[in-house]
């Protein structure tokens, strides 16, 4: 008990002090007018409260990542807690930050254009075929998995599910932010916050379970695996979401387009982020609790993480209460799905210059990317998992990348993107050169010591060109 109270404590005290001090080094002009005002259009650019973007950029990052890859993550035990923890507050809140407030100087422009501005063209190009590739794995498993819950319980066939869900993305994504997002999402954050807190009281109170048994404070430097898979590098990337997701980036600009005042901004994407955080922690701490440790979680899984929501919401809320939970984790997906979709609709108009007012152009690039959707549809669920946990981090890599580059070119501290973006980029090249089925196999020693090489060679770059750009006219203006 103790040990989960202590890490809930840390993330939200990350919040008043890391997050004060991130903003503090950003620094936020409250009296300079963002894109939701200077560029309202009525679709995309629409001024809404503080309290709505918040809860809407929650719902939009917290898919099914937060619950599906800390389930997962648990099984290697109390280090998965730790590293959701840390990778939180100084990598996936920060990154979270920088990439809804550069969109917010930036007249509201997408992570491509973020990172071609910031790292340069062929950055950009990189940047524009990696986002879409992300946002389509990303609407694929936020579609197969609400659709696989909501299968198992009706009984009915998935495939109907699936239609269903991608005719209501279809619509979200096409018509305008605050006609379904923005009256829809209050509904389903009630849902998200009986889920959240209603399976942790639970718990807490169960006379069947014991929160956290056997993990102590060693436990959490061990890899307590049961089929002893290797912590490094697969942890940082089996939890996409819950410590750090580059998934953010393509939707921070979302709110972004919305947002009232640059003051709003620690509050609307750090402290998301923190929301996240703790849910991926409850997560973390049900799927170790309700099977008793990293053995039964094994058992209970039976192949899926799906099964842990299923039981673990069933047994300790009853049935009603257990529909409730389960419906709760199906929104999360779904309303994370619906902006993944939109905002490859977005990227895809930037590239173009397609304005986006007329319903026919946002058609014209909605439909292709919903066939090539659910032709995805098909490809087995934990294929898509695993290229998109690995895609996830390098786009979240690449953000962190932008943001130090901004501040190196602004003359601030650029250490607290520089770093978490070293150690990413090392997580990242690591696992894809030790991977069997995903990069080269290599042994893990000289898979490691490629991704750290590879990690201070682009750290070098970075520092060396942004410390040698001249600051132009365009950079003034947004720090005006």
């Amino acid at each position: 008990m103790l040990y989960f109270l202590v890490c809930i404590a840390l993330l939200i005290g990350g919040y008043f002090i890391y997050g004060a001090f991130v903003e503090k080094v950003f620094g936020v002009k409250p009296g300079r007018q963002t894109p939701a005002f200077a560029q309202t259009d009525g679709v995309d650019y629409v001024p809404m409260s503080k309290k709505k973007v918040y809860l809407i950029q929650l719902l939009n990052i917290a898919g099914v990542g937060p619950i599906f890859g800390p389930i997962l993550g648990a099984m290697y035990g109390a280090s998965a807690m730790l590293w959701i923890v840390v990778g939180c507050i100084f990598a996936g809140a920060v990154h979270d930050y920088f990439s809804g407030m550069l969109s917010v100087r930036n007249n509201g422009q997408s992570v491509p254009n973020l990172v071609g501005k910031y790292l340069g063209t062929n950055a950009k190009h990189f940047m524009n075929v990696f986002a879409i590739v992300l946002l389509l794995l990303v609407g694929v498993v936020f579609i197969s998995a609400p659709a696989g819950l909501l299968a198992k319980l009706t009984g009915m066939d998935m495939m109907i599910f699936l239609g269903v869900i991608f005719v209501y993305y279809l619509v979200a994504t096409i018509v305008p932010v605050d006609k379904i997002i923005g009256r829809l999402y209050p509904f389903f954050g009630a849902l998200l916050l009986f889920m959240s807190v209603g399976l942790t009281l639970a718990l807490v109170f169960s006379p069947d379970h014991t929160l956290l048994p056997g993990v102590e404070l060693g436990n959490f430097f061990q890899n307590n695996h049961p089929s002893d898979m290797p912590l490094w590098p697969a942890l940082f990337i089996t939890i996409a979401c819950g410590a750090i997701s580059g998934f953010h980036a393509t939707q921070s600009p979302l709110m972004a387009r919305c947002m009232e005042n640059e003051s709003n901004g620690r509050f609307v994407f750090y402290g998301a982020m923190i929301g996240e955080g703790i849910i991926a922690l409850l997560w973390c701490a049900i799927a170790l609790s309700f099977f008793g440790g990293v053995e039964g979680l094994q058992a209970g899984m039976g192949g899926s993480p799906a099964n842990v929501v299923y039981e673990a919401s069933n047994g300790l809320l009853g049935a009603v209460g257990g529909v409730l939970a389960i419906l709760g984790v199906i929104v999360l997906p779904i309303t994370s799905g619906d902006t993944a979709f939109r905002s490859a609709r977005l990227i895809l108009s930037e590239f173009f210059n397609m304005d986006q007012k007329v319903i026919a152009k946002r058609l014209m690039l909605a439909i292709p990317l919903f066939i090539l959707g659910g032709i995805l549809t098909q490809v087995d669920f934990g294929v898509i998992w695993r290229y998109f946990g690995v895609a996830n981090q390098a786009t979240a890599a690449m953000m962190l990348w932008t943001a130090a580059a901004y501040l190196l070119r602004h003359h601030k501290l650029h250490w607290i993107c520089t770093i978490p973006a070293t150690f990413m980029t090392t997580v990242v090249v690591s696992f894809i050169a030790s991977s069997a089925t995903l990069g080269f196999g290599l042994p893990i020693g000289v898979a490691t010591a490629i991704g750290v090489v590879s990690a201070i060679a682009i750290a070098g770059l970075v520092i060396a060109k942004a410390k040698g750009k001249v600051v132009d006219p365009e950079d003034v203006a947004e720090t005006a």
